[in-house]
C-alpha cells in the first residue's frame, strides 16, 4: 500500500479541503497521513478514514510561527516513512522539500493559489521577496502538482515551466431539501483575511437590513471587529469564528445570501477560485461574487450569483439589496444553484485526483 503524507499549516478540524482530498486518496486504497498544526484553542479532531497528526508551536502567527513549524515538520518528515510528500500551498513546501530530497522520495506541490500574489504578502516588500525566494527556489523542483484554475496554471508554466493539472475543490453532492426555508441573514465564510474587502463590506451593512454572520478567523479579524464597534454595527455584524463542517453547512443552506467578495489587489485575488463560491451553490443560497474570470466562466453557464465590479460600500449594499427584493432574480438563481450543484460536485472532480495520482505512482512507459 502506498503511503501519502500531506502536509499543511492549518487546524485540520476545520479544513474541508483537506478532508475532501484525504477521504478520497483513502477510499482510493493509500495510506494516507495529513500532518497540520495544534493551537491552543484547538477542539479534538474528528475521526476520519485517515491518519492526523497536529503538531503544537508555541508561536501561533507571524514569521516566528512559520519559522518554528516549518522546522517541526521537517523533522517530523525526516524520520516518516512514506513513498510520497505534498506540501499544500507554499507555507509549507521547504520542509517537503528538503525531506523528499534527503529520503529520495517522490513529492507533489498543490497549489491551491498564487501565495505570493496575496494581498498581506504582495502589499509588503520584505515579506514579498522572502516568500518569493522560497517560492523561485522550491516550484521547480517539483514537476508534479496541482492548481484550481487554468489562469494559475498558465501563471506557474509561464514562471517555473511546470505543467500543472487542474483539479477544482468543489463540494462533496450531499442531499438537500430544496423547500428548505431560507432565513434573514447574510453569510461569509472562509478566512477573515486582508483582500477580502471587508473594509467596504462592513461598511455596506449600514445600508441593509439583515444581520451578516462571519463565519472564520484570520489575520484581519482584529481590524473587522474595530470597524464593526467604530461603526455602531454590533447588533448586525456577527462573529462567529472557526465553525465545525456540519454546522457551517446548516448555517449556509439557511442563509438568504452568500458573499465572495476580494479586491483587486495581487493577481491571486484576481485568478481565485475560492471554495465558498461553490459550497454557496451546493447549499442552495445565491451570492453576491467578484466579476472575476474564474467566477465569471462558470456564473455565465448557468448563473447562481449576481456578480460585481464596483466593491465599494454603496454598490456592494445596493447589489445586496437588490437581490433581496427581486424575488423572481432570486428564486431564479436559487434554481439554477440545484442545478448546477448537480454538474460541479466532488463526485466528478475526485476522478482527477485519482488519475493524478494514479500517474505518479504507475506512470505509463
Amino acid at each position: 500500500m502506498k503511503k501519502i503524507c500531506l502536509t499543511v499549516t492549518t487546524d485540520l478540524s476545520f479544513d474541508q479541503r483537506m478532508m475532501r482530498i484525504c477521504t478520497t486518496l483513502a477510499a482510493l486504497g493509500y495510506d494516507v497521513l495529513l500532518i497540520g498544526r495544534l493551537k491552543k484553542a484547538s477542539i479534538p479532531l474528528s475521526a476520519q478514514s485517515y491518519r492526523q497528526v497536529r503538531l503544537f508551536t508555541f508561536f501561533e502567527k507571524g514569521k516566528l510561527f512559520y519559522l518554528e513549524y516549518n522546522i517541526r515538520l521537517f523533522l517530523h518528515l525526516l524520520f516518516l516513512p512514506a513513498d510520497l510528500y505534498c506540501a499544500i500551498d507554499l507555507d509549507s513546501i521547504l520542509p517537503v522539500l528538503w525531506a523528499s530530497r534527503i529520503r529520495r522520495k517522490i513529492r507533489v506541490y498543490d497549489a491551491h493559489e498564487l501565495f505570493c500574489e496575496m494581498k498581506e504578502i504582495v502589499t509588503r516588500p520584505v515579506v514579498y521577496k522572502a516568500w518569493k525566494f522560497i517560492e523561485r527556489f522550491s516550484v521547480p523542483h517539483f514537476p508534479s502538482g496541482y492548481t484550481v484554475t487554468e489562469p494559475i496554471a498558465a501563471e506557474f508554466m509561464d514562471m517555473y515551466r511546470v505543467r500543472y493539472p487542474v483539479i477544482r475543490n468543489v463540494p462533496f453532492l450531499l442531499p438537500i431539501d430544496p423547500a428548505l426555508p431560507k432565513e434573514n441573514y447574510l453569510i461569509y465564510q472562509g478566512a477573515v483575511n486582508e483582500g477580502r474587502s471587508f473594509e467596504t463590506l462592513i461598511p455596506a451593512m449600514q445600508w441593509i437590513n439583515m444581520p451578516l454572520l462571519i463565519c472564520g478567523d484570520g489575520n484581519f479579524m482584529a481590524q473587522a471587529k474595530l470597524l464593526v464597534r467604530e461603526l455602531r454595527l454590533t447588533d448586525k455584524v456577527i462573529f462567529r469564528g472557526l465553525v465545525p463542517p456540519a454546522e457551517l453547512l446548516l448555517l449556509t443552506r439557511r442563509a438568504k445570501i452568500g458573499l465572495t467578495l476580494f479586491e483587486n489587489n495581487g493577481r491571486s485575488n484576481y485568478l481565485s477560485l475560492a471554495n465558498r463560491f461553490f459550497d454557496y451553490f451546493h447549499a442552495g443560497t445565491p451570492q453576491v461574487c467578484v466579476n472575476y474570470p474564474a467566477y465569471r466562466e462558470i456564473n455565465n453557464k448557468r448563473q447562481v450569483a449576481v456578480v460585481v465590479t464596483d466593491l465599494g460600500p454603496e454598490n456592494i449594499a445596493e447589489t445586496v439589496n437588490n437581490l433581496l427584493h427581486d424575488t423572481a432574480l432570486y428564486d431564479r438563481l436559487r434554481m439554477n444553484c440545484l442545478l448546477l450543484r448537480e454538474e460541479i460536485n466532488w463526485e466528478k472532480e475526485k476522478d482527477l485526483l485519482a488519475r493524478f495520482y494514479h500517474q505518479i505512482f504507475y506512470p505509463v512507459e
